[in-house]
């Protein structure tokens, strides 16, 4: 299914972009040395309520992953880069945490994600994938407006992904967004130009880079959700969700 928002569903849509774009920002100020993965959870939850918003995780039980969700945000920690479930887990000096949150608020959905190194520490590797998965995902946004194709998308992003260095999963990608957090059209992370659907006014995509050091492969945790690098190596994920418009792309879930 692919929705193409009215103006006042899109108008719903920037409030919803503005409540992830909080919430994210609110956990990364909150997310330091000693803080638990379960306590991000539980922030996440009460943020959630208190806006009057609905999780578009707790209930989500796709083919792919075990059973329902069960937690309010993805939280991903270092050889960890999708889907990372939850757990008791106190942050260390140095990791490299994602926070991935998708809500519902008016009816319609938003989707983001960022990295970024905990404490004091900056390993320089660590800062690099960041910057770079951040890069590919400001290309890719520069590359959304009316007329162009997925495909210029995907080209984009994975043209400064492949010049950072880093191998590419074509897995799991971006994906176009709505009522609900996953529809289509599918947005690779790499791509050939002039391919795929015709971007239009009115509809929403979750573009997101994500890369591991070097690997391509992925593998599941034991608890059936998280996907980590086959290699152990450490990954990055930066996430927006954009809408197309007249002029270009505007970014629903930019923080501030």
């Amino acid at each position: 299914m692919i929705e193409i928002l009215t103006p006042a569903e899109l108008a719903r849509a920037r409030d919803t972009g503005a409540l992830v774009a909080h919430i994210l920002q609110t956990l990364q100020s909150r997310s330091v040395v000693g803080t638990n993965l379960l306590d991000i959870d539980r922030w996440t939850r009460d943020l959630i309520v208190e806006a009057g918003a609905q999780s578009c995780y707790v209930d989500y039980a796709p083919s792919f992953g075990r059973g329902p969700f069960g937690h309010y945000i993805c939280t991903s920690v270092n050889d960890a880069v999708l889907h990372g479930l939850p757990h008791d887990y106190r942050l260390a000096d140095g990791d490299l945490l994602t926070l991935d949150l998708a809500v519902v608020l008016g009816g319609v959905a938003a989707d983001s994600a960022l990295s970024f190194v905990v404490g004091d520490s900056r390993p320089p590797d660590r800062v690099a994938m960041i910057d770079a998965t951040e890069r590919a995902l400001a290309a890719g946004i520069a590359a959304a407006r009316p007329g162009a194709r997925i495909g210029d998308l995907s080209h984009a992003i994975g043209t400064v992904l492949t010049a950072a260095g880093y191998p590419i999963n074509t897995q799991f990608g971006g994906h176009g967004i709505g009522s609900t957090m996953h529809q289509d059209p599918h947005v690779s992370n790499t791509g050939r130009p002039g391919r795929g659907y015709p971007l239009r006014p009115g509809l929403l995509l979750a573009l997101e880079p994500w890369v591991m050091a070097d690997t391509a492969e992925l593998v599941t945790d034991a608890d059936g959700w998280t996907l980590r690098s086959a290699t152990g190596c450490v990954t990055a994920h930066s996430e927006h969700t954009i809408a197309i418009t007249d002029d270009g792309a505007e970014i629903l879930t930019l923080r501030t």
